[in-house]
């Protein structure tokens, strides 16, 4: 729900406009209902956490944890075979980055990411399961446009 809320809406959400921080955080409350239920954070941090939390580690200079999770739910959605397209043109709406480069991130941190990421939470299945190879981390972030 919290997704679809923001997906909906990314025409809508403009800096410093306060209907706009009303939709972002009806979505963060839902968010929070979500993992309050679960009893873990898992319905709100899966694979694309893993994923900035990588590039935390890798990048000399990393992006806004946010900034990091949009990019990496564009691949991560490429992954499950979903609408990955809609996801890349909401951020781009709402001014967030989409690639690499408006990270400012090295696309060979990006790719490194890719590869490390699934060691980040290990006890949780996520879409990376057990890695993935180079080759399927340069399928994904190229056919994605995260990288050149």
């Amino acid at each position: 729900m919290a997704a679809r809320v923001i997906l909906e809406s990314a025409s809508s959400i403009k800096p410093e406009l306060e209907s706009s921080a009303r939709l972002v955080v009806k979505a963060l409350v839902s968010n929070g209902v979500a993992m309050s239920i679960a009893g873990s954070s898992r319905p709100a941090s899966g694979s694309e956490h893993m994923f900035s939390h990588a590039l935390d580690r890798l990048a000399p200079n990393p992006a806004l944890h946010g900034e990091q999770c949009g990019v990496g739910t564009i691949m991560m959605m490429y992954l499950h075979g979903g609408d990955w397209q809609e996801i890349r043109t909401a951020l781009k709406a709402i001014g967030a980055p989409t690639s690499a480069k408006e990270l400012g991130i090295e696309d060979r941190y990006i790719l490194e990411a890719l590869l490390e990421a699934h060691k980040i939470r290990p006890e949780r299945y996520t879409i990376l399961g057990s890695g993935l190879t180079l080759s399927a981390a340069e399928k994904v972030a190229k056919l994605t446009k995260v990288i050149e």
